[in-house]
């Protein structure tokens, strides 16, 4: 164990606030190490330096407990959709062992990443799955079965909403993870969201502890069920965005 990763990753968190045991502090450095091990011979991610993976990858995703505050208390079950190299859905796992997350990617070879880790932190009910979110979220196995579908994926939120809210059960919540500020962007996604059965129900701007940077969470309700219309078919929404 690296005792300058072990320092910054409690301080950081800390902030939140986060407390770690022995064995996540653990899980958290094999993932980094992973992480850095993996990218030499795949792009996982840009973010490299030890105090920008803690702050920017690890913080930042966990930072979802602004709102949602029981993460810890309820089996939720969750899709973290174009999730990447894991993120937000491993560091969740990580501190909430409690919670059944799907890990979604429409790259293989990061899906295969996704096991590896899974596989080396032995992290239980967490799966890793391949394909579109538009084809997936007309999968009756995938479709409106979920309590919370979280992305950090770069899109603007009408195409995000048409990925990630399909999946979402009646009542449950579709989370959006956002850089800056983002009162125009819902306004313009409002009636888009509304297409697919959602409502905004808030924004929460934050500085990201340690980093300095504005961010955002939007959080969609799934009001009712969705139409058989959405999703549209792969590449529609990212070209077409609905308005």
């Amino acid at each position: 164990m690296n005792e300058e990763f072990q320092k910054l990753l409690e301080e950081k968190l800390a902030l939140l606030p986060i407390k770690l045991d022995q064995d996540q502090i653990l899980k958290f450095y094999k993932y980094y190490e992973l992480l850095e091990e993996w990218n030499k011979v795949m792009n996982l991610t840009t973010i490299t330096e030890m105090e920008d993976v803690v702050i920017k990858h690890f913080v930042d995703s966990l930072s979802l407990i602004k709102v949602v505050n029981n993460m810890g208390q309820t089996n939720y079950k969750i899709i973290d959709v174009g999730t990447g190299a894991g993120f937000p859905g491993i560091p969740l796992k990580i501190v909430f062992p409690n919670l059944k997350i799907t890990l979604m990617d429409s790259l293989n070879k990061r899906v295969k990443f996704l096991n590896e880790v899974i596989d080396q932190l032995d992290l239980k009910d967490m799966n890793a799955i391949h394909g579109r979110a538009e084809e997936l979220g007309r999968d009756k196995l995938y479709r409106e079965q979920y309590d919370f579908s979280l992305s950090r994926a770069v899109a603007n939120l009408s195409t995000l909403s048409e990925y990630c809210l399909p999946f979402v059960k009646e009542g449950g919540y579709f989370i959006s993870y956002k850089s800056g500020t983002v009162a125009q962007e819902a306004a313009d996604a409002k009636h888009a969201i509304f297409l697919l059965g959602g409502k905004i129900e808030g924004i929460e701007n934050f500085t990201l502890p340690g980093a300095d940077a504005e961010r955002s969470f939007v959080k969609i309700k799934k009001v009712e069920g969705i139409s058989k219309r959405y999703p549209r078919k792969p590449g529609v929404p990212a070209k077409e965005p609905l308005k």
